[in-house]
């Protein structure tokens, strides 16, 4: 296999790890701390793939997640940029308020890695 094939590989089963999960906002604080670390890894895992499928496949040199979501999401890098926000704050702080806020936001951030692994596969 190669190595975006397998990138990509990672990052979907990195995804469905998170999308097994409810994500409903009547989870408990177990499942909302599972999912929001599950999210970490999986955006890790989307991020990376999709920067190397930049470089190899369009031949742009990004190195930050920022860059590699922007250069991925045109349409909708806005969504895209929270989503990075939110990984990042989660990775470096604990904050129950917030973790309910992202934990809120973690559907659409699912959808969001759906279809950038989706639209990356099928130019792959």
């Amino acid at each position: 296999m190669d190595r975006l094939a397998q990138r990509l590989s990672i990052a979907r089963k990195a995804l469905e790890t998170l999308a097994e999960l409810p994500l409903e906002p009547s989870a408990d604080a177990v499942i909302r701390d599972a999912a929001i670390q599950r999210f970490e890894y999986t955006l890790e895992a989307v991020w990376k793939a999709a920067q190397l499928y930049l470089r190899e496949c369009e031949g742009i040199d990004l190195a930050s997640p920022k860059g590699v979501v922007r250069a991925c999401y045109e349409a909708e890098a806005r969504w895209g940029m929270q989503m990075v926000d939110d990984r990042n704050l989660t990775a470096h702080t604990y904050n129950e308020e917030l973790a309910k806020l992202i934990f809120s936001r973690l559907p659409g951030h699912l959808a969001l890695m759906r279809r950038l692994l989706e639209a990356l596969g099928r130019n792959v």
